[in-house]
């Protein structure tokens, strides 16, 4: 295996099980040999697990994080956790604000709090690169100052420092700020920018960008998933109130649009349209790789090449209009609150 099971955590608690990260992340947990509590509210589907559902290793719970006794269920016998659940970009955040804060925020430290309580040994919070907000410099580190933009940004940076507060010695913490998430999973996204365009270009064979020097940072999902793997192995000194970008290739989007044209097919036409968004970022992941000795294995050509794959397959069905692969759809049509 390429990474080694850490025998002291036992049970780990993966929240936001059943999302786009999650649904690849539990049977990576699960063929590394982890007893796996799979929490999530399942909007998208109880499903997403598929031959998994059934493993000696794998609890499902469904419920609430906003709900105390609900996360002391799925805290039982566990002895990490591993926090993706949230309401996952701005657009969704901003159709309900009240209750984007009450999953992003205000559950955060009773969750933390009854982590401890628990005995969790490992709590790894799953931020975002968005903290840093818009940058100069050409690569942003680490050390550059946090300065979040919007709300969804703001309180995953406020959850940061309440979680480096409660950091303590049986207690290790570690913060990881993922690039914009790409490829496929089983809880399927297309709502991401290149699984936009390899969506789009599939079906419409057009796709519009708009401006198109921007610099964008993304990462496979497969590669965000064996981050966590490697955070769980490591020795607790190199991750402990430590924070990690987790991102890998920095591409312009007019370059992710050339490189899904050429995986799709020439006939594909590409757009370009002016924009007032001329954000443009870098974010460097040299850390992750020295401290931790994590390399990406999967490029975002694999990403955009694995997802046309299971286009043309019809593994992902209904794809332009399912609310199953968009959040703030879905979230529409369930009047959640």
């Amino acid at each position: 295996m390429e990474f080694d099971k850490n025998e002291e955590l036992g049970r780990i608690l993966v929240t936001g099980a059943g999302g786009y990260v999650g649904s690849s992340l539990v049977p990576m947990l699960l063929d590394h040999g982890y007893e796996v509590c799979a929490f999530d509210t399942y909007w998208y589907g109880d499903d997403v697990f598929g031959d998994y559902k059934d493993h000696k290793l794998l609890s499902i719970v469904s419920g609430d994080l906003r709900n105390l006794n609900d996360v002391k269920t799925a805290l039982s016998g566990c002895g990490a956790v591993i926090h993706l659940a949230c309401i996952s970009n701005d657009p969704s955040f901003d159709l309900n604000p009240e209750l984007g804060k009450s999953i992003n925020l205000d559950c955060f430290e009773p969750l933390v709090k009854q982590s401890k309580i628990a005995g969790v040994k490992r709590f790894v919070y799953a931020s975002s690169s968005s903290v840093y907000g818009i940058k100069e410099q050409p690569n942003v580190t680490e050390q550059d100052a946090l300065d979040p933009l919007t709300d969804y940004s703001r309180f995953k940076a406020d959850c940061e420092q309440i979680l480096l507060a409660h950091k303590s010695p049986n207690f290790v913490t570690t913060i990881i700020r993922p690039a914009t998430v790409c490829g496929y999973s089983p809880r399927q996204r297309l709502d991401v920018v290149v699984n936009i365009l390899t969506n789009l270009a599939f079906n419409k064979r057009e796709i519009t960008i708009f401006g198109g020097d921007q610099l964008r940072p993304n990462i496979h999902v497969i590669d965000m998933c064996r981050i966590y793997l490697r955070v769980l192995e490591c020795n607790s000194e190199l991750i402990d109130g430590e924070a990690f970008n987790a991102g890998y290739q920095n591409h312009s989007v007019k370059e992710l649009a050339n490189m899904v044209q050429k995986a799709v097919g020439p006939d594909v036409k590409i757009k370009k349209q002016a924009t007032d968004d001329n954000r443009s970022y870098h974010v460097s992941s040299e850390k992750i790789q020295t401290v931790l000795g994590f390399k990406p294995i999967m490029t975002i050509e694999d990403a955009v090449v694995g997802l046309l794959e299971k286009l043309e397959a019809g593994a992902l069905p209904n794809s332009l209009d399912s609310t199953l692969y968009f959040n703030n759809k879905r979230m529409q049509e369930l009047n959640i609150k």
